[in-house]
């Protein structure tokens, strides 16, 4: 559920989400019913472009359905996002008078939709279905600020600062003043509500345990969890032996490009010495975003060579705002926005900036969307919907690509990336670990500590997230291993007809969608002699 509002072609609508437990029954009997009517459809006589629709909309729904079973919707925070801290306008373009009006009719439903979902977690908590303590915990000095703040000084109130030249004097006036009214009289005694009830009825109730498995019906939830978030039926066990396997093949990587630099020492003296050196980091924030922007820009001259159609889209770097930037992972990309974190420099190594702005804006989250977004042909449940192990796939493979684009131009790049792929393979053992092997929270960050180059506060925050996200995790390695898996597949079959920009043009065309639905788009790609989806003409390609 979007918690900006339900979504229309992309843009959020005039209120909010009803969340109480009343609406998640209906939506339970709804979704069964329209399960229903769909297994009732003849797939084998829709055409193929609504067979791809069918396919990737019943895999949805089957993931909705099973989710409002287990009452998953008890839990809706994690721990640097949730529907309180995804309400402020980061992301969202206004340009008519209109857009101001839908966003202050939210902003009145900000205390309706807060009582909806502290309604939700008082179910939750009298089952036992509930975020661990030390999760809460970290979350409460948000909360506390958002409480706190003037409405000037709030995070909703920018809108109302800068407006477009089309609205004139009177309007803006009109909308400033309601727009901070609704911030003073809702959305502030919301937060204050909500912080009153987080501290002093769920905090308290919070468990100390970590595991997904240990909650009620717990094996079963965390095996949804992995279906929604890999869309693949695999056993925790599975995935663990996957992960110890690669992470092994990683290692030996990483050991080669080490002797590139000619360091005196083993792997953990390597490390040490990349976390504490300070030739590696940052001196201020400015030159971590402008590092990340020249990175950005060294792409853009090369990614037409690897993708046939490119969005018109653009997206711009900003530092991850200071009220989350504590909690919040080293950098989060989309359609329209790069956030690079700045906080806590000593934690930002410059050498895995390379793979991070790869992964988190072009060809990664940045182009992915934009480009699925300019699609009016696909369903809108297609165009802004956005699956895990198909988007943090993508976005991994997209640091790969580094390696093709000649992005990693020193081996201490090279070890950045490699690190990062380490780092995504340890997911699948750490977080299994956690939820399925009952590890502790030490344990999980030693794994992380011994196999990768993270600084210590990004193992800290990497580590809660998991352990909040149950399976979210998982879903980058196994979503990368696919689209490599499909390259050389499509490479052997095709041989010299195989054209790099036409396959990534195959993989981006479908949008956001599971592997299987992937599997069989490159299926039709290999079919077709390796043509672009996007091909005007025999042999011509779209640019």
């Amino acid at each position: 559920m979007d918690l900006q509002g339900s979504l229309l072609d992309g843009k959020p609508s005039a209120h909010l989400p009803k969340e109480d437990p009343d609406t998640q029954q209906v939506r339970l009997e709804t979704w069964t019913k329209t399960l229903e009517k769909l297994n009732a459809i003849p797939v084998q006589q829709l055409s193929a472009q609504d067979q791809v629709n069918y396919a990737v909309y019943k895999q949805q729904l089957m993931v909705l359905l099973e989710d409002q079973k287990l009452r998953g919707w008890e839990i809706p925070f994690d721990a640097d996002s949730g529907f309180w801290s995804d309400l402020p306008p980061s992301d969202v373009s206004f340009l008519a008078e209109k857009d101001y009006r839908d966003y202050i009719s939210r902003l009145q439903e900000t205390g309706r939709y807060f009582a909806d979902e502290i309604a939700a977690m008082k179910a939750g908590l009298a089952r036992g279905f509930v975020q661990p303590r030390l999760i809460v915990e970290q979350r409460l000095p948000d909360l506390e600020k958002m409480a706190s703040v003037t409405p000037q000084k709030s995070a909703f109130a920018p809108p109302f600062q800068h407006f477009p030249d089309g609205i004139s004097p009177k309007t803006q006036d009109a909308l400033r003043k309601d727009g901070l009214a609704a911030i003073r009289d809702t959305v502030i005694p919301a937060y204050k509500t909500l912080y009153a009830f987080m501290k002093d009825d769920y905090f308290p109730h919070a468990r100390a345990s970590l595991g997904a498995e240990d909650q009620p019906d717990g094996a079963a939830y965390y095996r949804s969890q992995i279906r929604e978030y890999t869309t693949l039926d695999m056993s925790p066990d599975e995935i663990h032996k996957i992960g110890l396997k690669e992470v092994a093949g990683l290692h030996r990587q990483m050991l080669d490009v080490i002797s590139e630099t000619h360091f005196k020492g083993d792997f953990s003296a390597f490390l040490k010495f990349l976390r504490t050196d300070p030739q590696f980091y940052p001196k201020t924030g400015d030159e971590l975003l402008k590092d990340a922007a020249w990175l950005a820009k060294r792409v853009d001259g090369k990614v037409g060579d690897f993708i046939g159609r490119l969005p018109r889209g653009r997206f711009t770097i900003e530092p991850v705002p200071a009220d989350v930037a504590p909690v919040y992972t080293a950098g989060r990309g989309g359609p329209h926005v790069y956030l690079v974190n700045t906080y806590d420099l000593p934690s930002r190594p410059l050498y895995a900036l390379p793979a991070l702005t790869l992964h988190e804006s072009s060809p990664g989250h940045s182009l992915q969307l934009s480009l699925a977004e300019e699609q009016p042909e696909v369903p809108p449940y297609r165009r802004f919907n956005y699956i895990s192990a198909y988007g943090e796939g993508w976005a991994l493979y997209c640091e790969y690509l580094g390696n093709e684009m000649g992005i990693y131009e020193t081996a201490y790049d090279r070890f950045g990336y490699l690190s990062y792929q380490a780092w995504r393979a340890a997911r699948l053992v750490v977080d299994t670990g956690l939820h399925h092997f009952h590890w502790s929270r030490e344990q999980a960050r030693a794994y992380l500590r011994e196999n990768t180059a993270l600084s210590e506060h990004e193992i800290d925050t990497e580590v809660d997230r998991y352990i909040a996200w149950p399976a979210q995790a998982l879903s980058y390695y196994l979503g990368e291993a696919d689209i490599r898996r499909n390259r050389v597949r499509a490479q052997k079959a095709l041989g010299k007809a195989f054209d790099i920009r036409a396959f990534h043009d195959a993989v981006l065309a479908t949008g956001s969608v599971p592997l299987p639905v992937l599997d069989a788009a490159i299926d039709r790609f290999i079919q077709s002699g390796g043509r672009s989806p996007y091909a005007v003409t025999s042999g011509e390609q779209a640019r």
